[in-house]
């Protein structure tokens, strides 16, 4: 298991442009879907290659290709913001979807909707979970465990804002899968909002109050 923090200076700056609370829905939007095309890069940089022979308009050659399927899993519905800048490099991926929502009070996740491709759990797939705030950790692990109950091994989970409680409790509790994240912030507030944080990003990709 690791835990990666991105250092890119594209990166940084498309953050701050969605940390501006003056930015709009569709600026939002966008942002965080290239943030999450970029965070691909670092993610998918030691998925599995096979060697196979191709035919360049120059000669026969051998050339790698990838030796995975992917499969990528947003939590709705915020998650769904990351989702076109992962296809958009890797198109093949097929997508599975898990539904969960945090009681205002408790701040505990619930399951309300969960529907995945038939090779989740074979062999040669890894399922990349995306959602694009890591808060107390809940959601998270609740989708882990959700994944892991279908036979998964091959786990890996991308947000774009983490905090350090949440990456703690996650890294606990699922200590056999990588985690990814553009920065990690500060800390959580009282309501378990991420400080500084960009607010709602659900709210903010969709425009809803």
């Amino acid at each position: 298991m690791s835990i990666t923090i991105l250092d890119n200076a594209l990166l940084k700056h498309k953050l701050t442009n969605i940390r501006r609370k003056e930015t709009n829905t569709k600026d939002f939007y966008h942002n965080v879907s290239e943030i999450a095309g970029l965070m691909t890069y670092e993610i998918s940089k030691d998925f599995p290659i096979k060697n196979v022979e191709i035919e360049t308009p120059i000669c026969k050659s051998m050339q790698p290709e990838l030796a995975c399927e992917l499969v990528i899993v947003p939590i709705l519905r915020a998650g769904l913001g990351m989702l076109d800048g992962v296809r958009r490099l890797i198109p093949t991926a097929k997508v599975g979807f898990i539904g969960l929502y945090r009681d205002e009070e408790t701040h505990m996740p619930h399951e309300y909707f969960a529907k995945f491709p038939s090779n989740l759990a074979d062999d040669n797939t890894i399922v990349l979970i995306v959602d694009p705030m890591l808060a107390t950790g809940g959601s998270a692990i609740a989708a882990v465990d959700m994944i892991k109950k279908r036979g998964v091994k091959n786990i890996r989970f991308a947000c774009i804002v983490a905090a350090p409680e949440g990456l703690k409790a996650l890294s606990e509790a699922h200590p056999d899968i990588d985690i990814f994240a553009a920065v990690c912030d500060e800390k959580l507030n009282e309501n378990k909002y991420i400080v500084p944080g960009l607010g709602d990003c659900g709210d903010r990709l969709f425009g809803t109050k």
